[in-house]
């Protein structure tokens, strides 16, 4: 393995570009072309690395016949669906560009970019992403991307323009960072962040979608989101912990004007109705931190598991040598 990686490096492109594939098919053979083009205006040391991720299309199969016409490309196909951050890591494992893009395959992020990404980073940055300044989504993946990143910049102490993406170009000295990060819940925009660097956004054009539909739902939207907020904050625990102690505070409190009140004017204390709904909120107060520090055991027990990433079913790099 590690004469291959050497073998690797000693052949390593200038710039490498990493694209997820999954329901894109239509989209691939345009997506070559412009990325081409665009590359070679900038150096023809280049690879793009297109990484099917369980596409239910003929996705493998187109990418396998532009691997068979450019050598350049390389197509990984993983044994199923991992998802699209696994699969980002996969092509990730497999590039060894001096610079690094990482580009989704639906021609939102549009190739013609990337000389501007290349052009910011060469004034000195380890990493350039762009911001959607026009963001060609819905309506409600725009307020969910939105309302995802107030909330996880409160839980995290940071702040994070929700118009960012995985789009961007990144150098080897990051690539190889976020590389050694290998937990299961991933995100790679999130990873690029905690790496740090020198880094800088810049606005960039947004295209529409013109091929197929987004795989990202609304439940696997709300499921990848609330998987980042538990993998990089631990900071609803603490919260639950601060409810906690002001209930029991706030508790006591009345329970001491009851005393008071008994006391000083003789009002019995009634209340089956206030009884009940003070048990059940109580009740559901705990059931539900046991159901968040169940969340946080059940991620230690994925992660303790050490399964691997993801699993290659096959490459084109063997189709090329045929």
């Amino acid at each position: 393995m590690l004469a291959e990686e050497m073998l690797s490096k000693s052949r390593a492109p200038h710039i490498s570009v990493v694209i997820p594939v999954y329901g894109c098919a239509e989209c691939l053979p345009e997506l070559y072309k412009e990325l081409s083009a665009t590359l070679s205006k900038i150096t023809e040391d280049f690879e793009i690395i297109m990484v099917n991720d369980g596409s239910p299309d003929n996705s493998w199969e187109i990418i396998k016949r532009l691997a068979r016409e450019d050598s350049r490309l390389r197509g990984i196909n993983l044994s199923r669906n991992f998802g699209q951050h696994h699969a980002i890591t996969a092509g990730l494992d497999y590039a060894w560009g001096e610079w690094v893009v990482v580009m989704d395959c639906d021609l939102q992020d549009q190739p013609k970019e990337i000389i501007k990404f290349y052009e910011t980073a060469k004034q000195g940055y380890d990493m350039v992403v762009g911001l959607r300044t026009r963001r060609q989504d819905n309506l409600i993946r725009r307020l969910a991307s939105r309302l995802f990143y107030k909330i996880f910049g409160y839980l995290t102490d940071t702040k994070i323009d929700h118009r960012i993406g995985n789009f961007g170009i990144y150098s080897r000295k990051v690539i190889e960072s976020i590389k050694l990060l290998r937990e299961q819940n991933r995100s790679f925009v999130l990873s690029a962040l905690w790496v740090g660097f020198r880094r800088k956004e810049i606005e960039i054009e947004h295209g529409s979608r013109l091929y197929g539909k987004s795989s990202y739902n609304f439940r696997r939207m709300f499921r990848l989101a609330f998987d980042s907020m538990v993998a990089h904050s631990n900071k609803p625990l603490s919260l639950i912990v601060r409810l906690g102690f002001t209930l029991s505070i706030l508790s006591l409190i009345y329970a001491g004007w009851l005393v008071i009140r008994y006391l000083l004017w003789g009002v019995s204390v009634i209340g089956w109705t206030s009884l009940m709904v003070s048990i059940y909120f109580t009740a559901g107060l705990i059931i539900g931190t046991l159901g968040i520090v169940g969340l946080y055991l059940g991620k230690v027990f994925n992660e303790v598991k050490g399964r691997p990433l993801y699993i290659v079913e096959s490459t084109t790099f063997e189709v090329n040598k045929e």
